[in-house]
């Protein structure tokens, strides 16, 4: 079964919602890049750069900059992530605001407009998130918030794009109550690989991403010293600065160990929905099904690489965006199952 309708079946502005999805991938790939490579505090301030639309380059306005940050001085290798994440994630906002226009427009029937309306006000709030990650220091939660509403963006984008495309499953009405069975377990794998993304979140803003340096063992124990209440407390004050992290030893373990567990129930779980999915005896099932599989392996196997090679940044990039690409393929599985029709002449796609 091809993905995308030909081109006279799809909604208005399709392409430009796939363009708009395709460019929050890349904004959500610079975010991962940005914070990995220490830049997330790259610019002190907020929209600009040390007082700089892009960041300062002359010697003269440097020199103004440090004089004006003392504790925060000038660093190029961290000013371009940070700027460059910045303003792309402005352009998804341009993107959005045409994508609603459009729809208004449109006077096809069905046109969505409150989904196209609802990611423009959400995309808003995701820049007041990118505005505190920088005010707020680092803050985790806050932090853990910016990259979870950087996924959300990604799945509305992902869904509408889904919506224009205007292609639904045809099921022949004998298989109707066994697609239906599956609904609620593809609900449940959708918050599975959402907490596993959380889980994947929080550790990383916490810093905690090399506190279990070896594999499959965690500082060469099964069960090492962990400190699950100091790990996941929520309600830490707003520090002076975040950056680096400030939790002990056991409680990054903690939050590590966790999404390691988490990693396990999610690979059990999706493969529990793919077995659900094959038995189901629909060719375009069985494609999806696949496809899952493929994408979760190629997950685990970024996931253990992280480790194995002491956490390069492009791995741990790729992770991320992989995390997202195994999101949609969830965010694809609940909308094909619940908006599926039946073929009462019982044709299979």
């Amino acid at each position: 079964m091809a993905l995308f309708n030909t081109p006279e079946k799809r909604k208005a502005g399709f392409r430009l919602t796939l363009t708009a999805c395709l460019v929050a991938v890349i904004v959500l790939g610079m975010g991962v890049f940005t914070r990995l490579a220490d830049a997330g505090l790259g610019c002190p301030d907020w929209p600009m750069c040390y007082g700089h639309v892009l960041w300062p380059s002359a010697d003269q306005d440097v020199q103004r900059a440090n004089e004006a940050y003392p504790d925060m001085q000038v660093e190029h290798d961290k000013t371009w992530p940070e700027m460059i994440h910045r303003h792309l994630a402005a352009s998804l906002g341009l993107f959005t605001i045409a994508i609603l226009a459009f729809s208004l427009r449109s006077r096809e029937p069905d046109q969505a407009v409150k989904l196209p309306a609802f990611i423009l006000a959400f995309i808003i709030l995701q820049g007041m998130f990118g505005m505190w990650t920088v005010t707020l220091k680092l803050w985790p939660q806050v932090v853990t918030a910016h990259l979870l509403g950087g996924f959300t963006t990604i799945s509305l984008l992902w869904l509408l794009t889904l919506r224009l495309n205007n292609m639904r499953w045809q099921i022949p009405a004998i298989d109707e109550v066994k697609l239906k069975s599956i609904r609620p377990l593809a609900v449940i794998g959708l918050l599975v690989v959402l907490m596993q993304i959380a889980l994947g979140g929080w550790t990383t803003s916490n810093y905690a991403d090399i506190a279990c340096p070896d594999f499959p063992t965690c500082q060469g124990e099964w069960l090492p010293p962990m400190n699950f209440g100091e790990g996941f407390n929520i309600t830490q004050h707003i520090g002076p600065n975040y950056l680096g992290g400030t939790m002990d030893n056991a409680a990054r373990v903690a939050i590590h160990f966790s999404h390691r567990l988490g990693a396990i129930v999610t690979v059990a779980y999706l493969a529990f929905l793919c077995l659900k999915l094959y038995r189901l005896k629909l060719p375009a099932a069985k494609t999806l099904a696949h496809v899952i599989l493929t994408v979760l392996a190629v997950q685990v196997t970024l996931g253990i690489s992280n480790i194995v090679f002491q956490f390069p940044i492009n791995v741990a990039v790729a992770h991320n965006l992989v995390g997202a690409l195994l999101l949609l393929t969830q965010i694809t599985t609940i909308y094909l199952i619940f908006t599926a029709a039946v073929n009462r002449g019982g044709i299979r796609v």
